[in-house]
């Protein structure tokens, strides 16, 4: 399917160069009673499918428009999170190694990149105010938040458009955390 993807871009591009790619699709799945899922009751299958959308998928973008990326000196930034770099109360295990994994890629990326002028940088959103964000997961991860709020969207589309932009020109190998302090 992918491929297939890719193909059809490719044909909506027209032969032009691309100046950036978001690599911002994910998946966290959760236990029937809407548990976090571990290393110990994650199936094999859980595993693969969330690997395959949150890791392979960005490398296979990116491998698919390395040419209109280059074309445009372009950049690439993957969306991590916050569930990466520590145990989440939420975010399970699969989710939580594979969004790991596309921190320790988007670096290897930025290396191999480079010399063909393509930046590639990482974002980790922690808590953001979306439709997935619930009442009661805001309710419980706001007093763990310096700033005791949660982010917005906007907040977030703010940082992708600087590390697409001009302005992070010299910027390539990081991972910018938003998430309100929640890291520290």
């Amino acid at each position: 399917m992918l491929p297939r993807t890719i193909a059809q871009i490719k044909q909506r591009l027209a032969g032009a160069s691309l100046h950036a790619l978001i690599n911002n699709a994910g998946v966290s799945p959760k236990a029937q009673n809407g548990a976090r899922l571990t290393s110990l009751t994650t199936s094999i299958e859980t595993w693969m499918s969330v690997f395959h959308l949150n890791l392979l998928a960005p490398i296979l973008l990116a491998q698919g428009f390395f040419g209109e990326l280059k074309a445009a000196s372009g950049s690439i930034v993957n969306v991590t999170s916050i569930a990466g770099s520590r145990v989440h109360p939420f975010a399970g295990s699969a989710y939580a190694t594979s969004k790991a994994a596309l921190a320790c890629l988007t670096r290897e990326m930025a290396h191999d990149y480079a010399p063909h002028g393509i930046r590639v940088n990482a974002i980790a959103p922690g808590e953001i105010k979306t439709g997935m964000l619930s009442p009661e997961t805001e309710a419980r991860v706001v007093p763990n938040i310096p700033l005791s709020r949660v982010g917005t969207p906007e907040e977030v589309a703010k940082v992708l458009f600087f590390l697409c932009s001009d302005a992070a020109s010299y910027i390539t190998g990081s991972e910018v955390p938003i998430n309100g302090g929640q890291h520290l």
